[in-house]
């Protein structure tokens, strides 16, 4: 969330990630059921366990080696951007979208990568 008009996020599973290098600090609001990780040296923000989803884990597809098949399906907090901040996402909300609709979207995720 370093001084941008927008912060991509990728959802991977917990158990494919892993930090190779460098040890990851808490920062920000520091919530117990959303802790941000930033990294030790340069205070930016890496990745989020989310407490509710422990099973994965929100990190910056720009920290990853290969970043090139990263490419935003979905964006939040519509109702802030900046009008000339456009990303391209496949599915757009004003806020946050309601929990109990998250099978839905990961179901029209994994449909969306399978033609990409």
């Amino acid at each position: 969330m370093a001084a941008s008009a927008f912060s991509l996020t990728a959802i991977v599973p917990a158990s494919g990630f892993e930090v190779v290098r460098g040890q990851p600090v808490l920062g920000g609001m520091r919530a117990p059921e959303l802790p941000h990780f930033f990294c030790g040296e340069r205070m930016t923000w890496m990745f989020t366990r989310p407490a509710a989803l422990s099973d994965v884990v929100n990190v910056r597809p720009t920290m990853l080696e290969d970043h090139g098949w990263f490419a935003p399906f979905m964006e939040t907090y519509t109702s802030r951007r900046l009008p000339w901040a456009e990303t391209g996402a496949v599915r757009s909300f004003e806020t946050f979208p309601p929990m109990e609709g998250f099978g839905e979207l990961l179901e029209a995720y994994r449909a969306w990568r399978a033609r990409a």
